[in-house]
């Protein structure tokens, strides 16, 4: 009833074993962070539910002194009712009484186990959730750099794995312990009070069935956790190899029989280990069973020589109440011995939990913080000043990934960046909506600091449209809300029209309501590129940030995507990373950075006529697009 090896009504064969190798499970548990005070933080996750605890630990008591109780009243069945100790036939309506007495506590004590079950489970639920819930809005809250340098797997480990780890601990723990303890000691007490020559007996033979009992489940454990690790393996073949990209490349490079060979091989090393899971131990088993058979059998023979020496305590109903009781007692035992390890293992997870919780986030509002529209300057102008980026993981002499940036982008303004990979452009396009935060130097948004203003303000006037679109596995309608909820069709329609992406979805047999795949992969580069426009326009924001929107794009691509960037442009300040200088033409103003450094600025003709490193940049794409024409052009000819 809601208890691992518990109380409940568990006669003899062996328990149920958990899947956990313990000796690994102790290393994991020696390298979990030390959290201080977190007994008294765990605690206070269950304060809103301090009621219903208390009510379920009366229940877990009650249910496990009640389940004791069958046991005696079997004495009197058998002394009193069916062989009466004065002669006589059996007295059938104290045999009736009793009957009805047991069969109603067997009654309660299921009843109380229902209820009991339905408020562990409610308790221990709630806190899982309260505690997911409070750990995924705290990771909502950290900056980006935060995720940048942190494995996407690990997050989800600890939001799936260790708070699915602790749900049951939470559920089940704390009543296992109470219901074994209670039903040890209760069991134990009935047993003396039935007889106590009968109880040392039993006792004293009780270690070496629990010795047994240890060395089958470590034997499993080591077995089931080599059975998990190809189950792992499994399930990241399955990941790598039935995602869309995985297909892709399988289907390209022709190595569908080769992912089939590998998963069929990890299969058949996972069938070997689950058989030799389920036979593992079998002898062992075959030892407790005859050692839990031979308790009673030497309760038996010794009642015998009681009874053979004149003891006239000693009666058929002390025996089987005696035998009955005793079969109780090793199953909490088993459950109370592997209560240290479920203790440690959860205060582990416990540990790791509290660890992301007492994150803090390195990007986050001053206490007088004011929004963009309090701001003393025109709402998208955008200054940098001497503005310095080192990321917080990198080396005392690492160089900077900016130094000394500084630049003015007037609201309106196209102002571009280019230069080599690796130059710091990005960081620029993150530092401005403060997404990173600044080591030196001052970003300012509307004039004013942005470590002076609120972060929702200052995402609310920004739009960004980086080069990797993500949209969701959902329609494209609702990827578009994703930027406005309220936004009417009419409105979506309008920003689709002007990212000039309209006719291609109207063009879909469901329209706007057609389903974009994962990632998207059901649409073309440029289609997912026009809707991530489109997206940004229903925003409506003053400021766009282009993260090198085409270069992933073929030239016609291109051509009708930049068309949708220089109308989503028009009339907002706008700053754009480019790959190809062929998108940044027209710009106001071109940034040349190099080296964390803007080394050259001016127009498009400007800078070619200075002969530096734009004007180089320029000459080698120019070459590589002489050679790129030359190539199409041959195997025109070819063709022809």
């Amino acid at each position: 009833m809601g208890m691992r090896g518990g109380g409940g009504g568990h006669g003899g064969g062996p328990p149920a074993f958990r899947g956990v190798d313990i000796e690994a499970q102790k290393r994991l548990n020696a390298q979990a962070p030390k959290i201080p005070h977190l007994g008294a933080r765990v605690v206070a996750l269950f304060r809103p539910y301090t009621g219903r605890i208390a009510v379920t630990a009366l229940l877990v008591v009650a249910g496990a002194a009640i389940a004791v109780i069958p046991a005696l009243l079997v004495q009197r069945v058998f002394d009193e009712a069916l062989f009466p100790l004065s002669g006589g036939g059996p007295d059938l309506p104290l045999l009736w009484e009793l009957v009805g007495a047991m069969i109603g506590l067997f009654l309660l004590s299921a009843a109380l186990g229902v209820v009991q079950t339905w408020l562990t489970s409610t308790v221990g639920n709630r806190v899982t959730g309260d505690l997911r819930v409070r750990l995924f809005d705290h990771l909502q809250a950290m900056e980006l750099g935060f995720f940048t340098r942190t494995k996407t797997g690990v997050i989800q480990s600890r939001l799936q794995n260790d708070v699915g780890g602790v749900s049951g601990v939470l559920t089940n723990t704390v009543t296992s312990i109470l219901g074994n303890a209670v039903t040890v000691i209760a069991s134990l007490v009935a047993m003396v009070i039935i007889d106590w020559r009968l109880t040392l007996i039993a006792v004293v033979m009780m270690p070496f069935l629990v010795i047994v009992q240890r060395r089958v489940g470590q034997v499993r454990a080591r077995i089931a956790g080599e059975t998990q690790e190809s189950l792992s393996e499994l399930t990241a073949i399955t990941q790598e190899t039935l995602s869309v990209s995985g297909i892709l490349l399988s289907k390209s490079f022709n190595r569908q029989r080769t992912e089939s060979a590998r998963y069929g091989d990890e299969n058949v090393n996972q069938v070997r280990l689950q058989v030799r899971r389920a036979m593992s131990g079998q002898g062992f088993f075959a030892v407790v069973q005859v050692m839990m058979a031979s308790v009673p059998a030497v309760i038996y023979l010794v009642s015998g020589y009681f009874v053979a020496g004149g003891a006239d305590t000693i009666t058929a109903g002390t025996i089987v109440a005696f035998t009955t009781v005793q079969a109780r007692l090793l199953m909490p035992l088993m459950g109370l011995m592997r209560v240290a390890l479920d203790v440690q293992t959860s205060a582990a997870l416990f540990a790791r939990i509290f660890e992301y919780l007492d994150l803090v986030p390195a990007i986050t509002d001053a206490p007088d913080a004011i929004g963009v529209e309090d701001a003393p300057g025109p709402v998208g102008r955008i200054e940098f000043r001497d503005v310095v980026f080192r990321y917080p993981d990198a080396g005392p002499d690492a160089r900077a990934t900016l130094d000394g940036v500084s630049f003015v982008a007037e609201p309106g303004r196209h102002v571009a960046f280019v230069g080599p990979s690796g130059a710091g452009k990005t960081t620029i396009l993150y530092l401005t909506p403060r997404l990173y935060e600044a080591s030196g130097g001052s970003v300012l948004f509307a004039g004013a600091d942005v470590r002076g203003l609120r972060q929702e303000s200052i995402v609310d006037h920004v739009g960004i449209v980086s080069q990797e679109t993500y949209l969701f596995h959902a329609s494209i309608r609702e990827n578009l809300r994703y930027a406005k909820p309220e936004a009417t069709d009419a409105e979506i329609e309008g920003a689709c029209r002007a990212a000039n992406i309209h006719h291609v979805i109207a063009g879909f047999e469901r329209g706007y309501d057609t389903v974009v795949g994962e990632r998207g992969y059901r649409l073309s580069g440029g289609e997912k590129q026009r809707i991530a426009i489109a997206r940004v326009l229903l925003k409506d924001p003053p400021v766009l940030l282009l993260d090198e929107a085409t270069s992933a794009l073929d030239t016609v691509s291109e051509r009708v995507v930049q068309d949708a960037i220089d109308a989503a442009a028009r009339g907002r300040t706008t700053l754009t990373i480019a790959h190809r200088l062929s998108t940044v033409v027209g710009a106001d103003r071109i940034h040349v950075v190099e080296a964390g450094r803007i080394v050259e600025t001016g127009t498009h003709a400007e800078l070619l006529a200075a002969g530096g490193l734009y004007a180089d940049l320029a000459a080698e794409q120019l070459a590589a697009s002489r050679i790129i024409d030359a190539e199409e052009a041959a195997e025109s000819g070819r063709s022809a």
